[in-house]
């Protein structure tokens, strides 16, 4: 089941985009992990979290450089097969990152827009 989540944003210089976040916008950082990722709060309900971009992924300002992110309780396959009854089509494998403990699954809505459901495999102590 899906619970929570967040807006991915691309970016080309972390310390910059986090900078902007939160001393510009006033927003709170919730999490840093260097220059890969940010989880900025951007009020009730939702979270920003910030890419270091890569070759890995779209550009920032590009097309694909925003995606909403879906946490799910369960696992990747549990929701993935739920969601392929009710006509979900899945862009590629699941991208296992288990140095991370974290699992992801990538896919769009009717307008194509990117989406993504992750799942967390290593729990904090």
């Amino acid at each position: 089941m899906i619970n929570g989540g967040n807006v991915t944003v691309m970016v080309s210089d972390m310390n910059k985009a986090v900078e902007f976040y939160t001393g510009v916008l006033g927003l709170t950082m919730k999490y840093r992990a260097g220059d890969g990722w940010a989880e900025i709060a951007a009020g009730e309900g939702l979270t920003l979290g910030l890419h270091g971009a890569g070759a890995h992924g779209p550009r920032p300002g590009t097309p694909g450089a925003l995606s909403i992110g879906l946490d799910i309780d369960g696992t990747l396959e549990e929701e993935m097969e739920r969601l392929r009854e009710a006509g979900v089509q899945f862009r590629g494998p699941i991208v296992d990152n288990a140095n991370q403990g974290i699992r992801f699954a990538f896919f769009g809505d009717p307008d194509g827009n990117s989406l993504y459901l992750c799942e967390t495999t290593k729990k904090s102590s």
